[in-house]
């Protein structure tokens, strides 16, 4: 179907933070499959993990136990003080688990009317129904009918609305840490404490999406950790989880998902051996204070880059934002075009809302590879500044 609006590049390998054309053309890699590849590509230990389970099992079905899920939610809950997980192929399905869990928790307690999912402006949560539903962009639900009903959207960081908004009828807040695709912004500490406070004075329960901006993105494993005491009752997790293979997860505690019984929820291919054997590689390596310093590191040194290109390009970049390695650069000039000028470059970064563009680079980005990504970008702003100029 015509629903992308794909860049005339296609690649054939990749080796780290690199990526190679079918005509041999070296790309460097910010965008990382929209914060995907965490680990860069084929990294050795998830190429060793899926080539030692693909010769042993695939698939079985959730008919039968599978013990790669009961390793990784393991690792999982000891990571988050969550208690239980479901595993889904996608972060929107783990969004849907979410959803579902937060509903089903009320019911089960007998109050049934409690449904409403309160969102935030330029949230992005996945593209099923449910999801774009919670999310804060209303073009992605033109042409799919009317919106559903339960699900309510406020302005980002207004606590005062979302105090308003908050009542016998809400079942669930769900809210990124810090938004991916609505350019960017990042909920302040005392927000994420504060927004733990009123779900715990109202019943309500606090759905974290960290699909993009968890698993050691922001330089601890979850943003919301950045936060003393900002514990989600659900989170949902993907992307990074399996390094490119399509992985995720729904966490809760054991109260939030005491509503889920045997057949209120499934998948077929969710929690496959194959993945569960890949995001086992992965969060061996994620959760390692190497890597979590690292992003630290590379994230300090982009900051204090940016922050001069953005002095020295005052009629380029507007603003920097964003955490860790999930960064956005507010332009003046045109989001689409800045991501062409940087493609002229061979670097890659992302598109975002409100004019932005994000880098999203591999976690394990060296320093010299950063300092690559800032030479060519500067390439890029020289190149934005001088169509301004000719079109003036």
């Amino acid at each position: 179907m015509g629903v992308y609006n794909r860049a005339p590049l296609a690649f054939e390998r990749g080796v780290g933070a690199r990526l190679y054309t079918t005509d041999g053309e070296e790309y460097l890699d910010c965008m990382a499959g929209i914060a995907t590849t965490g680990l860069g590509h084929a990294n050795p230990k998830l190429v060793q993990a899926v080539k030692d389970q693909a010769e042993k099992l695939w698939h079985v079905s959730n008919v039968f136990t599978i013990p790669g899920q009961e390793k990784l939610a393991k690792v999982l809950t000891q990571a988050t003080g969550l208690d239980v997980a479901f595993f889904t192929n996608s972060g929107a399905e783990a969004i849907e688990c979410a959803i579902k869990t937060a509903r089903k928790y009320h019911w089960s307690k007998g109050h049934p009317e409690r449904i409403d999912i309160i969102g935030f402006d330029g949230s992005f949560h996945g593209r099923t129904l449910a999801a774009v539903n919670a999310s804060g962009n209303a073009s992605y639900l033109e042409g799919f009918g009317p919106r559903m009903p339960g699900f309510i959207q406020l302005p980002f960081d207004d606590f005062d609305a979302l105090k308003a908004a908050v009542g016998p009828t809400t079942a669930a807040i769900i809210i990124e840490p810090v938004q991916g695709e609505g350019g960017a912004r990042s909920l302040s500490e005392q927000s994420l404490k504060d927004l733990r406070q009123l779900c715990d004075e109202t019943g309500t329960l606090l759905i974290l999406d960290e699909i993009q901006c968890g698993l050691g993105r922001t330089g601890k494993l979850f943003a919301h950790e950045w936060a003393e005491g900002a514990t989600p009752d659900i989170m949902a997790v993907a992307k990074a989880l399996g390094g490119g293979f399509p992985v995720g997860a729904c966490l809760a505690t054991a109260e939030a998902a005491s509503g889920m019984s045997v057949g209120s929820h499934g998948s077929t291919y969710g929690g496959n051996p194959l993945a569960m054997a890949v995001a086992l590689a992965s969060m061996e390596e994620l959760t390692s204070p190497e890597l979590l310093a690292n992003v630290r590191e590379v994230a300090g040194y982009f900051n204090q880059q940016f922050t001069g290109l953005k002095d020295r390009y005052p009629d380029v970049i507007l603003d920097i934002r964003g955490k860790g390695l999930l960064i956005g650069l507010k332009l003046a000039t045109p989001n689409r075009e800045m991501m062409q000028h940087a493609r002229d470059q061979h670097l890659l970064i992302a598109g975002g809302g409100d004019n932005c563009v994000r880098l999203l680079p591999p976690l394990n980005l060296t320093l010299d590879e950063a300092r690559e990504a800032v030479e060519r970008l500067e390439r890029a702003c020289d190149a934005a500044r001088a169509k301004a100029k000719a079109a003036a």
